[in-house]
């Protein structure tokens, strides 16, 4: 069973699949959505690690999905990795804002990409590791009570 789970979220159909084949490098489950709704959709279901999330797209903008993700509680844990073709600095004052957890300027550099990914997925499990410890500890106080 692979470690991390990683939903691509682009409405092109090339960058999805170029994404998918540099992602094949390294031990991950993998899932795509192809607009804003989908790609809110997928997370809950697919409940990914990371998203890679390209900022136009139709339905719902990057800038909006990623909002909403950051917004909800059940989500705001997910690393958004935002990738746009915009790199004008009010795009990137933009994607902040919104709570991106980093971005990526197109053309996607593999290597950029691969380096940034595997960051953000090692960020993600001390994360997650992190919780789990406080969930731990705060149910040892409970029980000390």
């Amino acid at each position: 069973m692979a470690t991390h789970r990683i939903l691509i979220a682009d409405d092109n159909l090339a960058n999805r699949e170029l994404l998918e084949a540099y992602l094949s490098e390294i031990d991950c489950d993998v899932e795509t959505a192809v607009d804003g709704r989908d790609t809110l959709d997928k997370v809950r279901s697919f409940e990914p690690d990371l998203v890679l999330l390209d900022v136009m797209m139709p339905k719902l903008s990057g800038f909006e999905v990623c909002r909403q993700l950051k917004d909800d509680p059940n989500t705001s844990s997910v690393m958004v990795l935002m990738v746009t073709a915009l790199n004008e600095l009010g795009d990137i004052e933009r994607a902040v804002n919104a709570g991106t957890d980093d971005f990526l300027s197109k053309p996607i550099n593999r290597t950029a990409l691969m380096k940034k990914v595997s960051t953000m997925l090692r960020f993600k499990s001390v994360s997650d590791e992190l919780e789990r410890l406080r969930a731990y500890i705060r149910e040892m106080e409970e029980q000390t009570h």
